[in-house]
């Protein structure tokens, strides 16, 4: 089982250095029309009715994200100040999601819901593995693998949420003429990209608890 847990480390590992290679290289191509983060955000947002949701910058990298608790688009600060492709899509993306909270997009209510029941599950599923193993219980060490699952579960609700969101992004992008043909070009890897990471995370999540079944299942053999 030495081969799986390579396979798990490596699948996210080489997702991340495509979505660092994508960023990379669409970080300094200029998009055609010289919007920078905030300027797509906002008109992306006027578009769909969401005006008055505030675009902020954050400090960091890579660090964009939504936040629908206080409506907040938050914008690191290359992506917020520049006018590259990336900073383009990236800024497309996360108004997405602000456009998936207003449709109330079930996936992404559904993640919100159960977010801190898979929290909470799966910090004590390593404190439980630990002891599990120590004490040689096998009944709690399966009880662990479980609350580890609702990781995957977690994950798995994800992924239809950040691919909706891609699929937002590209859609305004283009129907509000914010992109040339290069521009969606790139536009699109950079999202095709980052979707890569989260189908790669549920992988080498199965395969870790396919891990973990096979060692102390095989341990009470």
């Amino acid at each position: 089982m030495d081969l799986l847990y390579l396979i798990a480390i490596l699948i996210p590992l080489m997702a991340q250095i495509y979505v660092s290679t994508s960023y990379s290289k669409f970080r300094i191509v200029k998009n055609g029309k010289g919007l920078t983060g905030l300027d797509t955000a906002k008109k992306i947002l006027e578009a769909n009715g969401l005006g008055d949701l505030y675009v902020v910058e954050t400090k960091g990298k890579m660090t964009d994200h939504y936040d629908p608790t206080r409506k907040t688009v938050r914008l690191s600060t290359e992506v917020f100040h520049g006018d590259s492709v990336a900073s383009l899509a990236i800024a497309a993306h996360e108004c997405g999601h602000a456009i998936q909270d207003k449709d109330g997009y079930f996936f992404m209510r559904l993640r919100s819901f159960i977010y801190p029941v898979v929290n909470l599950g799966t910090t004590f599923a390593y404190v439980l593995l630990i002891i599990g193993a120590i004490l040689e219980m096998h009944n709690l060490i399966m009880l662990a693998i479980a609350l580890y699952g609702l990781g995957l579960v977690f994950q798995l609700i994800t992924l239809p949420v950040e691919i909706d969101a891609s699929k937002r992004a590209l859609n305004n992008l283009n129907e509000l003429g914010l992109t040339d043909n290069t521009d969606a070009s790139g536009a699109s890897r950079m999202l095709r990209a980052a979707a890569y990471t989260y189908v790669a995370g549920v992988l080498s999540s199965a395969l870790e608890i396919i891990r973990l079944l096979a060692i102390f299942g095989r341990d009470r053999d």
